[in-house]
């Protein structure tokens, strides 16, 4: 078992891949915001990698086990410590009981932490998830973010203890960090030229994109686009403003939304459907980029990308995540 002793800024309990299946209730997927990290997290400490473990964005974290475990931390570097003495990321690192864990904020690269342990986060499962959707609170530990105070319970590791500790993800599997963050996206549906100009299609692409400070998991904002972006003087049906469109579903997670002039990549628990034109399309491949894309610092530059790309880089990352990828 985990208690809280510090919270930190936004602390919860995610899987991969949430909640699939009722985005035609208007339920949103969740998931981790770095799904690579929690995946490989999980393959670390011997759990499925589909498994539940925490999510950590900012940092400011501490907890103490109240029993022996195996755990792991992967995404960015807050400094982990056990005791007071830092411990590495991307391994299998073991823990006593009375063992406290503390994280500082936010690395130089990146922006959210996942932490696995033995066994995984024993919550009970929600629409086939533990995903915690925090706007809808529902999933996860009582549909909210962690507090002070709160126990974590830990299921049955796959093996034991001592067989898991040590275990390290190779170096060629690291994912690499930046502060220009490269997003692969295929256009559409509602793009040039019907929507956007051949112009406004350019910015998006040519430009660096700096992530607003108002992001979430709902929605990471970047800067406004140039009026020429629209290829339209207003929404006719849909409304007054070019980027208005009549209701449809909105292809979450990794859509880029276009409210008024902000452009809104909808992910974990964004809406699923509205009155906005969606313009362009993250791949699968490339969505914990965007988890790791550091509010009011960062920067995300899009490249484009075909579907038949995609469904080969989808297929790539997803091979990934086996025993190849472990040493010791």
């Amino acid at each position: 078992m985990l208690k809280i002793i510090k919270a930190g800024i936004e602390s919860m309990v995610e899987d991969w891949p949430g909640r699939l299946g009722y985005l035609s209730k208007g339920m949103a997927a969740s998931g981790a915001m770095d799904n690579m990290s929690m995946q490989f997290a999980n393959l670390l400490v011997g759990n499925p990698i589909n498994e539940a473990g925490l999510e950590i964005a900012g940092g400011y974290f501490e907890a103490e086990f109240l029993g022996d475990s195996v755990m792991s931390i992967c995404g960015t570097d807050m400094k982990p410590k056990v005791n007071g003495t830092d411990i590495p990321l991307w391994e299998a690192v073991p823990v006593k009981k009375g063992d406290k864990l503390s994280l500082g904020v936010f690395g130089e690269f990146g922006f959210r932490a996942n932490l696995a342990v033995a066994g995984g986060i024993d919550v009970p499962p929600y629409l086939g998830s533990k995903s915690t959707c925090i706007f809808g609170s529902y999933g996860g530990f009582e549909g909210r973010k962690l507090a002070v105070g709160d126990v974590l319970k830990f299921g049955a590791p796959s093996k034991s203890l001592d067989s898991l500790a040590g275990r390290k993800l190779k170096k060629e599997y690291l994912p690499k960090y930046s502060r220009i963050w490269e997003l692969r996206a295929i256009p559409g549906p509602n793009t040039c030229p019907d929507y956007v100009t051949k112009e406004g299609m350019d910015y998006l692409f040519d430009c660096e994109h700096k992530i607003q400070h108002t992001s979430n998991r709902s929605a990471y904002r970047i800067e406004p686009v140039p009026d020429y972006f629209f290829a339209r003087a207003d929404g006719g049906v849909g409304g007054s403003h070019p980027s208005n469109i009549v209701d449809h579903g909105y292809a979450i997670r990794g859509t880029m939304n276009v409210c008024g002039n902000t452009p809104i990549l909808l992910i974990g628990d964004g809406p699923t459907l509205g009155g906005y034109i969606n313009v362009i399309h993250v791949i699968y491949a490339d969505l914990w980029k965007i988890g790791q894309g550091t509010p009011s610092r960062d920067k995300f530059r899009f490249v484009y990308c075909t579907r038949d790309q995609a469904v080969e880089e989808r297929k790539k990352q997803k091979a990934l995540y086996t025993e190849d990828a472990v040493t010791r």
